[in-house]
């Protein structure tokens, strides 16, 4: 006799939870902060009106992002352009090896038959 497995309800729930979870954009989770650090509500209201859980972690980002930044840290993070660009000439440098590896053993086995 099979029997079949039903979903607990806390499982059902977890479920449409991760299904539905909101993705916050980068600019999004910076105004959620500094609408924090204004002060005007308390962060369990915020947390609440957004529905969110994650705003300490925000928070830590933040505010170590700024730090870095001020302390004289500012190495640039490359840009999805900048790494698609870099992808390219990549792909075009790696092709150029191939084709003079290519060359070179033509030109090898060349003088080799001519010994």
């Amino acid at each position: 006799m099979a029997t079949s497995k039903k979903p607990t309800p806390e499982k059902y729930v977890k479920d449409i939870r991760q299904n539905t979870r909101r993705i916050f954009t980068a600019e999004q989770k910076i105004l959620i902060v500094m609408e924090a650090l204004r002060a005007e509500t308390s962060i369990a209201e915020l947390c609440r009106k957004y529905s969110i859980s994650q705003f300490y972690k925000w928070n830590k980002e933040f505010l170590e992002a700024g730090k870095k930044r001020l302390s004289g840290d500012i190495t640039r993070e490359a840009t999805s352009d900048d790494v698609s660009e870099l992808r390219k000439e990549n792909h075009r440098l790696k092709e150029i090896v191939a084709d003079l590896v290519v060359r070179y053993d033509i030109v090898k086995k060349t003088l080799n038959s001519l010994d």
